[in-house]
């Protein structure tokens, strides 16, 4: 197995067996989705990047009926909105700015950009929530980017000022095109900002469902440094951002166009004291992670024999991680509330728990309630006070198994 990035060794540390695409919510009494495959985790030895050890066909993944929508969170909109204003003050002032967005999805971020005026251009491979955000007044192309991509962007729409990524970058495992289509397309003063699950939230907290079918980097300052080197930008900046269980927000210029900040430094030192890429510190990971199925799976198994009623709440793609790799399935779990139509109706992938409206949460309320969308806790808790009130537990898994009174 050799790394993506460098050709180096990969060193295995976390395997959660067969899997199913995350987002292949089948019908009821159709056939089974297939385990299409191994859900296994390593860094490399080399440039110390963490990476899945088997690659889904991007097409298999990001198609028209993708179900996501950035917008689905009135906390991500507001993050996005803010992140579109700061750069219209920043990094956009020019005479005739263009930003181009990875992956933009329903035009979350764009949006705010095309109100204000300012030439923008979203690429967007789904063609579904390409439509959302095409409605909302957004220029989308639909076609993933990579090097002929922007080579084409490129010679309609002249150099961009800024590209920026959210939760796109670390679906991509060909980024040595990617970084070729950024040195095209991105001016000389020109940055490149992506934001995306950060390793070390994923390792102090033990948030193993991070991992799963589009999630194939695992991005850190080290690593992050390391990958623009070798295509002649340099990490300047570094953000934690504490959306979706933990992010970092890079900055990428080309080299020595700025000076890196303090940030960059700083988080560089605090991932070398924490041992973050060793074996030993991801093996760790792995064992408190095996650790926390055995006590999800004994306490659901607990409550079916108490006869509580036990539901999901959150549809998500990184509950097909949990749902599999535990082996939790309706026999534990009645169904799982979600908001996505796209889902209801359906069964989650694998695990074959059905997916139902929310109204179902309430019609009665369960005992307990599994949140699959524990990165969106505080605003989930905050809307459900009829389960609050009806004296409902949630059960969460992160950074273990423990219980939240309503």
């Amino acid at each position: 197995m050799a790394c993506r990035i460098c050709s180096g060794r990969l060193h295995p540390f976390a395997d959660f067996g067969s899997q199913p695409l995350s987002d292949a919510f089948a019908a009821p009494g159709g056939p089974p989705e297939p385990f299409a495959f191994r859900l296994a985790v390593g860094v490399c030895t080399g440039c110390s990047m963490v990476q899945l050890l088997e690659e889904v066909p991007r097409e298999r993944m990001f198609h028209a009926d993708y179900p996501y929508l950035s917008s689905g969170s009135s906390v991500m909109r507001a993050h996005f909105e803010s992140l579109a204003g700061r750069l219209l003050d920043t990094e956009l002032t020019g005479p005739d700015p263009f930003v181009v967005e990875l992956g933009c999805n329903d035009g979350a971020m764009l949006a705010a950009i095309a109100r204000a005026g300012v030439r923008h251009l979203g690429v967007e491979p789904s063609g579904g929530v390409a439509d959302v955000a095409a409605a909302k007044g957004v220029r989308v192309r639909k076609d993933f980017f990579e090097a002929a991509t922007a080579a084409a962007i490129l010679a309609e729409d002249g150099p961009a000022d800024v590209v920026y990524a959210a939760n796109t970058l670390c679906h991509i495992p060909y980024l040595d095109s990617i970084m070729k289509g950024l040195d095209a397309l991105l001016r000389p003063s020109g940055v490149f900002v992506f934001e995306d699950p950060y390793l070390g939230d994923i390792v102090e907290r033990a948030s193993f469902d991070q991992i799963y079918d589009e999630h194939f980097y695992f991005f850190s300052a080290t690593t992050v440094r390391g990958l623009a080197r070798r295509h002649g930008f340099e990490l300047v900046d570094v953000e934690r951002l504490p959306v979706h269980g933990g992010e970092v927000r890079y900055t990428l210029a080309r080299r020595g166009a700025r000076k890196p900040t303090p940030a960059v430094a700083a988080l560089l030192a605090a991932e070398e004291a924490a041992a973050l890429h060793e074996p030993a510190t991801l093996h760790r990971f792995a064992d408190r992670v095996a650790a926390t199925r055995e006590r999800l799976v004994e306490l659901l198994t607990g409550l079916r024999e108490q006869g509580a009623r036990v539901y999901g709440y959150g549809a998500t793609a990184k509950s097909a991680t949990v749902l599999n790799y535990c082996g939790i399935g309706p026999d534990l779990i009645t169904f799982v509330s979600d908001t996505t139509p796209a889902k209801q109706g359906r069964l989650t992938p694998g695990s074959r728990i059905p997916v139902r409206d929310p109204g179902a949460f309430a019609d009665p309320y369960p005992d307990y309630a599994v949140l699959f969308a524990w990165n969106h806790a505080e605003e989930i808790m905050a809307k459900e006070t009829g389960f609050a009130a009806a004296g409902g537990t949630w059960i969460l898994y992160v950074p273990e198994v423990h219980l939240v009174r309503a």
